[in-house]
């Protein structure tokens, strides 16, 4: 990033998440034990997806890339804001920033996406059942995956080296626990009220638009299920759009708190909080809702555990 005529540092400083909490160090462990169960769920789901032939679908399939963009949004920021606490060094470089900039932009574009198109899937599958087989297949599914990456990196690469190109001043502290956007653009000496107009039509983009494409889908889908005769299909198409409303309203919630509000309408606290939901409880709690609520996932499960316990017997015996 370029500096202005102030200083030519090559790093920046942290503030670190609520300096004037009185009991961050309880907070930082219970983040660090959410980062664990969060990597061992998504590892664990996709593990199971990739292992069990039975969930080599379309939504398990979709589900395995959410799975993957949790590890890796979760990953850029977490262990950073933990390692830090524990060494008591706050500091990162300019290329260190951009890179967690770029990921976290890239991770949480994606997901959007994804999660739209994720309910694309559930609509061809409760009201088109007999043409699921056509209009979701693997090839379909390849081009859904492809165009969440492909989309997700190019908008985090423009926003990110855009931002990088502003002069900053002498300043060095970033009044968060990492590189977000809204944060670095506050150390600016330009004028960024252009720039943070082309934030907000990306977040219209990103995720006004994605939110009312799966409301409109999920109102077809749910006059198709109060349709259906069969109070188990019922059931079962309930319970898995449920699954999908639920992650849903997590991912896109914060999401639009971050990126449809201007920063200047509320404080780093209000935008550090929301960004640690967004950043831990998100992808920590999306293995847990398709898991519990999902029984192919339990049985995938119970017999990976089985073949585990069936193979340390075998090799007992031997």
């Amino acid at each position: 990033m370029s500096r202005g005529n102030e200083t030519a540092d090559t790093y920046f400083i942290f503030l670190g998440l609520f300096p004037n909490f009185r009991y961050i160090s309880f907070l930082i462990y219970i983040i660090f034990l959410s980062y664990i169960i969060a990597v061992t769920g998504n590892s664990i789901l996709i593990l199971l997806i990739w292992v069990d032939s039975r969930l080599h679908t379309p939504m398990y399939l979709l589900l395995s890339h959410l799975s993957a963009m949790d590890l890796i949004l979760i990953s850029t920021t977490i262990p950073k804001m933990v390692t830090d606490f524990w060494v008591q060094r706050r500091t990162i470089s300019q290329i260190g920033c951009a890179m967690q900039m770029l990921l976290y932009v890239a991770m949480t574009g994606s997901e959007c996406l994804l999660l739209t198109l994720m309910s694309y899937d559930r609509y061809v599958a409760i009201c088109n059942p007999l043409r699921y087989s056509v209009l979701m297949n693997s090839r379909v599914c390849l081009q859904i995956v492809s165009l969440s990456w492909v989309v997700g990196f190019l908008n985090s690469l423009l926003h990110t080296v855009y931002i990088t190109h502003f002069p900053l001043c002498d300043s060095k502290e970033i009044w968060h626990f990492f590189c977000e956007v809204s944060a670095i653009l506050k150390l600016s000496c330009e004028d960024t009220s252009t720039y943070e107009m082309i934030l907000f039509v990306t977040g219209i983009v990103f995720l006004l638009i994605p939110f009312g494409l799966i409301l409109a889908s999920y109102g077809i889908i749910f006059l198709s299920v109060f349709r259906m005769r069969s109070p188990e299909g019922r059931s079962k198409a309930l319970a898995t759009c449920s699954s999908h409303l639920t992650v849903v309203s997590l991912y896109l919630g914060p999401g639009i708190f971050l990126c449809m509000i201007p920063p200047t309408q509320y404080s780093s606290q209000q935008s550090q909080a929301v960004s640690l939901f967004y950043n831990t409880l998100t992808p920590m709690l999306n293995p847990i809702i398709y898991s519990l609520r999902n029984k192919e996932v339990l049985g995938a499960l119970r017999n990976v555990l089985r073949m585990g316990v069936s193979s340390q017997i075998a090799a007992r015996r031997l």
